[in-house]
């Protein structure tokens, strides 16, 4: 089969970034007067599962806010499931993102078990991490983005953690339950407004980053304005996301997948592609053909999202930890994305193979989209039948090409 030539482009976004992350956060925090911090107070921070630019970082600038004030701030996992739903597992998620004790200068105290402190107007029981319970104030942290299963006015972010995060497991299951009859949205601000009126929430830290995946602002707030701020925040969370260079796309080949790039793998808010029992959300993207080569070490074998692919490699299916993906599939209630699609022994093959299934388009004039994965989009590949849409487009830069895709001896595409 003839493979089309590929371009080297870069892409332009909002360049937006927060130069001294210790200082803006210390800054925000001040900012708060929370006089309610007496010295001895044990102040739970909140840390999830993502790939979040900078996180380490800016949970060590607010422990040493809250050691400044003479008070003993610890770390517990806010990440629902993940982590094969063991404490042991979580940690090692929060080590994987740079998150230890030495680093932060902070205990981490992880467990799965919950209290349930409310109900929801629905009855929907609300739960807490215990040890985080027993501290004197709830810092929640999280970074504000859409959704990869819904559309709403507040998606994934603070009020999020509150409800799926910091429920563990036994939340996460009853919530993402509920959300077949209520609505995900309905659950997430039902369940975060009862978290923020019976739990000792203290504030929250709301991270936006720009196209580039890096930190453009940090906004701390009190629990009373968390979730009117979130929805401009999220407002702003979209107009700065990455995207694909075009939308109509007859094969997207995706080097990598992981939960540290995406809740789901492959953000479906950059590839349109969406498989989900509560529905699909509308994106411009169309995709014909989705092929993943490969799945991070970060990710610890839980490739949820797998599933979102029509094909992949044997690499990737022999990295998958059955346990692990199944857990966080079945307690998000999508057991869909846990599907392993066709797969191949190289990635020549897969190329071919999904080329043969787009249509009557020669091989060679197809139109081709290789990305490192759903985070990184500054630097892509594209094929020759784009060329004619490049020279209206001013966020768009040649780098280099055309050139042939270039394979190893085993025929797998040279690193991107």
């Amino acid at each position: 089969m003839n493979l089309p030539k590929m371009y080297r482009i870069g892409q332009s976004f909002n360049d937006t970034k927060v130069d001294n992350l210790s200082e803006t956060v210390r800054a925000g925090l001040n900012k708060l007067s929370l006089t309610a911090v007496k010295p001895g107070h044990q102040v739970a921070i909140a840390a999830g599962s993502r790939g979040i630019a900078n996180m380490a970082d800016i949970l060590r600038a607010i422990v040493e806010f809250f050691q400044s004030l003479h008070a003993e701030p610890f770390i517990f996992p806010a990440m629902g499931s993940h982590g094969g739903a063991t404490p042991e597992g979580q940690v090692a998620v929060l080590e994987q993102l740079g998150v230890t004790e030495s680093y932060v200068q902070a205990p981490i105290l992880s467990s799965m078990e919950v209290e349930e402190i409310s109900k929801t107007e629905d009855g929907v029981p609300v739960f807490i991490d215990k040890n985080a319970l027993c501290g004197d104030h709830i810092v929640v942290v999280n970074r504000i983005k859409s959704h990869t299963k819904f559309k709403a006015p507040i998606e994934s972010g603070l009020m999020k953690m509150m409800a799926i995060g910091m429920g563990k497991q036994k939340g996460a299951e009853f919530y993402h339950k509920a959300a077949i009859q209520y609505t995900f949205p309905k659950i997430i601000v039902d369940a975060g407004r009862q978290v923020i009126k019976k739990a000792p929430i203290l504030c929250g830290l709301a991270i936006v980053e720009n196209g580039y995946g890096e930190t453009a602002k940090i906004v701390t707030l009190r629990p009373e304005n968390i979730e009117h701020r979130e929805e401009d925040l999220l407002k702003l969370s979209k107009k700065m996301m990455a995207k694909l260079p075009f939308n109509e796309i007859d094969l997207l080949i995706v080097d990598e997948m992981g939960k540290d790039i995406s809740g789901v793998g492959i953000d479906p808010n950059v590839t349109g592609r969406n498989r989900d029992l509560l529905g699909v959300f509308p994106h411009p993207t169309r995709v014909k053909r989705l092929f993943v080569r490969d799945l991070t070490s970060k990710s610890k074998g839980n490739a949820v999202g797998i599933g979102l692919a029509d094909i992949t490699t044997q690499r990737l299916v022999d990295k998958i930890d059955p346990h692990t993906t199944y857990i966080n599939c079945i307690t998000g209630i999508s057991l869909e994305k846990a599907a392993i699609p066709m797969y191949v022994e190289n990635d020549r093959k897969a190329i071919e193979i999904a080329l043969g299934s787009v249509g009557l388009i020669s091989s060679n004039q197809s139109k081709i989209v290789r990305i490192k994965n759903t985070l990184e989009l500054d630097i892509v590949e594209v094929s020759e039948a784009y060329a004619k849409e490049f020279h209206p487009r001013t966020d768009l830069e040649i780098l280099d090409g055309p050139r042939s895709m270039a394979f190893n001896s085993e025929n797998n595409l040279l690193p991107l």
